[in-house]
């Protein structure tokens, strides 16, 4: 029985002995990988100088630098001729729920008009809640009445 124990065991240390060896093989082949990316990519650097001393980068940057300024003039020209642009107009028509409030109240709310007067909006708006107060005051800022 010994014997047999000695001879797995043999056999045993022979298998670990061939793995070993191929770890060392896989470990010197990524070494090398290593060092040949490591060489390619010093290889691969590209260096890049700028000559300053070139006539005609100076002429080109004058040329840009006076179209620059012609740009830049002309712009300001264009925006002292140009007219002023037309503010838009806030919405001028009521809704029609808050018209009909406002009318049963005893408020008038002509086309016309460009405001309401303030005592007789809150006399109107008395037995409301305040939610619905601040929605009627809202769409009349809305519709350009209430100012």
């Amino acid at each position: 029985m010994e014997d047999n124990n000695v001879l797995d065991l043999l056999e045993a240390a022979g298998r670990l002995e061939a793995v070993a060896a191929t770890l060392e093989q896989a470990a010197e082949r990524i070494a090398e990988r290593e060092r040949a990316l490591a060489a390619q990519e010093q290889g691969c650097r590209i260096v890049a100088t700028v000559d300053e001393t070139e006539p005609i980068s100076s002429l080109r940057e004058q040329e840009l630098e006076r179209r620059l300024a012609d740009a830049e003039a002309k712009i300001a020209q264009l925006c002292a001729h140009a007219p002023a642009a037309p503010q838009p107009a806030g919405r001028q028509t009521l809704a029609p729920g808050t018209a009909t409030l406002l009318a049963k109240q005893g408020v008038a709310v002509e086309a016309g008009s460009a405001s309401l007067e303030a005592a007789a909006l809150d006399g109107a708006l008395a037995s409301l809640s305040i939610e619905q107060r601040i929605a009627v005051k809202a769409e009349l800022l809305r519709a350009g009445l209430l100012g």
